[in-house]
């Protein structure tokens, strides 16, 4: 029996199933709906000579990929950031995206996405909905200040923020509707407060450090929920064959292309996880603020002239790198040969 591909074109309320054979000749091609009966049923005919179904990365590929691999079937899924289309096709649809995909895995070229495990995806969801909560409160918190700043002239910390009063929000401003803007704003960070706590609770509860990323916790800047989040975040740190490659994941590392020392143009620089990215600028604020070392490299870095957030990313990628070997090697954290 013949050797079958399929390739999946998903989108938000169908998806688009092509199956072919060694000699790219399409056997099935259907727009199905987004149910998994449906596409398994279409690929039952097919389960015994299928090679593999590639599932194209989109943000709603949980359901399909996870049933299809409950059913016994070998999914790939495609990183899309990094697939090109065919140069030479005139006129592109689903049709041929989902040839192509199912192409790419006959030629044995697929790029390849991790398909996290799906057990350990509610409490990674959990604690990305608690990071989108706190970036939430930081835009209310500057809200609240931006407003008093332009109509008192006096500045006010985050800290004191949090502890306003409708009172002393009455004091500050004597303008009714100025003072309801702020009220309101008041409320809602006095309620992502308490979520926010809810969920940490929640995280801290549900979820201990593996074994393995215990040692996170030595490095300046690294607590309890920065350790989990980059752990679940991580996953297997042996799918990073180097140190460059995890940095890149993290959003660590520059995007740029030069021929003869000039600058030719610029990737993808949102390639990668952007909550890597954020934990470890939030580990950078932390260690330059606690830690000496730490600070007197950010300060030299800040002092040739670069923009402050240029010189807190070095400082971020300085702490991706080094919490690749301490994962790697299971040794921990040493200021000294991270920062020389």
């Amino acid at each position: 029996m013949e050797t079958v591909y399929a390739g999946i074109d998903l989108h938000s309320n169908n998806n688009v199933l092509v199956i072919m054979n060694a000699e790219d000749q399409v056997l099935y091609r259907k727009r199905l709906r987004n149910e998994l009966d449906a596409v398994r049923g279409a690929l039952l005919p097919f389960s015994t000579s299928l090679e593999g179904v590639v599932v194209e990365s989109t943000y709603n590929w949980y359901w399909l990929v996870d049933g299809l691999m409950d059913s016994g079937y070998r999914v790939h899924l495609a990183n899309t950031g990094a697939i090109r289309q065919y140069s030479g096709l005139k006129y592109g649809d689903d049709d041929s995206d989902a040839r192509w995909l199912a192409s790419l895995l006959r030629l044995g070229i697929l790029p390849e996405g991790y398909i996290y495990p799906s057990a350990h995806r509610p409490l990674r969801d959990l604690a990305r909905k608690r990071s989108h909560v706190v970036r939430q409160c930081t835009a209310n918190v500057l809200s609240i200040k931006n407003l008093l700043t332009r109509n008192t002239g006096r500045s006010i910390s985050a800290n004191g923020v949090k502890r306003l009063s409708d009172e002393d929000v009455d004091a500050i401003l004597s303008e009714p509707d100025l003072a309801l803007a702020v009220k309101s704003s008041v409320q809602i960070v006095r309620c992502l407060l308490a979520q926010i706590t809810r969920l940490e609770r929640r995280l801290l509860t549900q979820l201990r450090l593996q074994e393995n990323f215990q040692k996170l916790r030595t490095v300046p800047g690294i607590g309890p929920v920065l350790a989990l989040t980059i752990m679940l975040e991580t996953g297997d740190i042996g799918r990073f064959p180097t140190v460059g490659d995890f940095a890149s994941y993290a959003r660590c590392v520059g995007s740029a292309h030069f021929s003869n020392g000039k600058k030719k143009g610029e990737g993808n620089t949102k390639n990668g996880n952007k909550y890597l990215a954020w934990a470890f600028m939030e580990a950078a604020n932390f260690a330059i603020r606690y830690d000496e070392q730490i600070q007197r490299y950010y300060q030299r870095k800040n002092g040739k002239g670069k923009h402050f957030m240029v010189a807190k990313k070095t400082v971020a990628h300085k702490l991706a790198r080094a919490c690749y070997c301490i994962l790697r090697d299971q040794t921990e954290f040493d200021v000294a040969r991270a920062f020389a």
